[in-house]
């Protein structure tokens, strides 16, 4: 009998800490992505804050980790959620700023591109940030401690956000932990305090970028096209990539896959933190596939002449 309880106790032992874990996370949407497994948005107990993409089915090895800002720094972590599931099918986890909110439905074109505002300052809005740069950063800091930390390869960790989410990443880009950059229809504002984002980042901060880093604007009817142009004309001493496509400010992130966000933003993820040449010949080289590309105008500096 004495055996028998001993046995029971431990058998309770064991499984008390399963038990603690808590409610499992909450899949948001279908699998989705071009990648070599289709991604899942998930909802955490745990996290709050975040909205989490990774591939439905967890690969043996581990995960380079990306962080992602939202367009208006919204707490909206489903903002995007087309383009990240695409990015999380190419072998990555994504922590999205944000709760999930609100995930709009895929489009079948875009629509039409705003107005220019040659000033560079942004739209005008009601409310202060819902994000932060803090927030985003912390993200590496949950993950460490959390169930998904054995899923993670911290040594690979990049930073991309959309419109003021791109000022956090540009500002989150000088963490030394960051290993690459990409900012979408954003730069840091052509004159100071003129835009609404509370993002605390100025032209001078942009000698504080150590990674490559890459601009993917909306051509001259996107409202960030001034600010990203100046941003590139000042950074001399990192690699960076800024293509234009006349697709306006809201890119193409509600289009299937991310449309050719999705595409691009996968690409330069393989070559920065997965070191693929074929993934990177999009960007390097006389040849370079956006080079090519008659819908795209690439202006690189200290870049590399092969991937």
């Amino acid at each position: 009998m004495k055996r028998l309880t001993a046995f029971a106790l431990a058998l309770a032992t064991c499984a008390a800490p399963l038990a603690a874990k808590g409610p499992a996370p909450r899949v948001i949407g279908a699998p989705a992505g071009n990648g070599g497994t289709p991604a899942i948005a998930e909802a955490r107990a745990d996290a709050p804050g975040y909205t989490f993409y990774r591939p439905a089915k967890w690969p043996k090895k581990r995960l380079p980790l990306v962080l992602w800002g939202n367009g208006g720094c919204r707490n909206n972590g489903l903002s995007a959620s087309h383009f990240l599931r695409e990015i999380a099918s190419h072998g990555y986890v994504v922590i999205a700023n944000g709760a999930p909110g609100e995930e709009r439905p895929v489009l079948a074109a875009l629509p039409p591109a705003n107005g220019p505002r040659p000033t560079g300052a942004a739209p005008p809005r009601a409310t202060p940030d819902e994000t932060q740069v803090s927030q985003l950063l912390g993200a590496i800091d949950w993950a460490e401690k959390s169930d998904i930390a054995r899923r993670v390869d911290f040594s690979r960790i990049a930073v991309m956000g959309h419109s003021c989410g791109g000022l956090q990443a540009l500002a989150a880009g000088a963490d030394p932990r960051i290993d690459a950059v990409v900012a979408f229809n954003s730069g840091v504002y052509v004159r100071a305090g003129s835009g609404l984002s509370g993002v605390g980042i100025v032209k001078d901060d942009l000698t504080k970028l150590h990674t490559p880093v890459a601009y993917i604007i909306g051509g001259p009817d996107d409202i960030a096209y001034p600010n990203a142009a100046d941003d590139v004309a000042r950074i001399a001493h990192v690699p960076v990539f800024h293509a234009n496509s006349p697709v306006g400010h809201g890119g193409t992130f509600q289009m299937a896959n991310g449309g050719d966000y999705g595409r691009i933003g996968a690409a330069w993820l393989d070559w920065q933190l997965k070191g693929s040449k074929a993934a990177g010949a999009m960007f390097a080289g006389t040849d370079c596939g956006l080079c090519k590309d008659k819908t795209w105008t690439v202006v690189r500096k200290q870049f590399p002449e092969n991937p």
